[in-house]
């Protein structure tokens, strides 16, 4: 872009991330690995402005204290902004505990919302019910990346949502960029 005087200057795009939790989550262990959130935003901080991560989850309420809940805490202090609700548990026909929960809705209406003040969406999610949402909001002008897997199989990744998308990133691509490494505890060795 060109601006007066005859200087060049790059414009800094301004991206915002949306992350489908549950989704993102079982994409990345259908893969092998869990995510380090930090390195996450790091990379996606190397295209641009990021004005909002949002991280979606819907928590059931035997889940409160489970594993999730350090997760989310940690991402609220650590530039995530974190939209939850609570999930419905209901017994199924076979006597099982079953838990159903989606954030489909909050992310759509915050990617509509969003959508003036952005050059890119990064959607993290491989779900086909977001395809009209893909479509609506590069209607605006908006580009819309979608990071989700077609590594696995079956593949996590809608194709509707994938041919919609400006551009699709496999999960899997991400992996050594973005990986958490385990916590190796060191024992002293002992010798008898």
């Amino acid at each position: 872009m060109t601006y007066g005087g005859g200087g060049t200057r790059t414009r800094v795009e301004k991206i915002a991330l949306f992350l489908d939790g549950e989704d993102l989550h079982l994409s990345a262990k259908a893969l092998g690995f869990e995510l380090d959130y930090r390195k996450l935003l790091e990379k996606f901080r190397s295209r641009g402005t990021i004005l909002r991560a949002i991280y979606y989850i819907a928590i059931a309420q035997s889940q409160e204290q489970s594993s999730i809940r350090p997760l989310v805490d940690w991402l609220a202090y650590n530039g995530f902004s974190i939209v939850s609700k609570s999930a419905k548990e209901y017994v199924d026909a076979g006597g099982r505990l079953k838990v159903r929960g989606n954030m489909r809705i909050e992310l759509a209406v915050d990617a509509m919302a969003l959508a003036e003040q952005l050059d890119e969406i990064v959607l993290f999610s491989g779900s086909g019910d977001f395809q009209p949402v893909v479509k609506a909001v590069q209607r605006r002008g908006v580009r819309v990346t979608v990071v989700s897997t077609i590594a696995t199989s079956p593949a996590l990744a809608a194709d509707v949502l994938r041919r919609q998308a400006d551009c699709f990133v496999d999960l899997a691509n991400l992996r050594s960029d973005c990986a958490r490494h385990p916590y190796v505890r060191r024992t002293p060795h002992h010798n008898p």
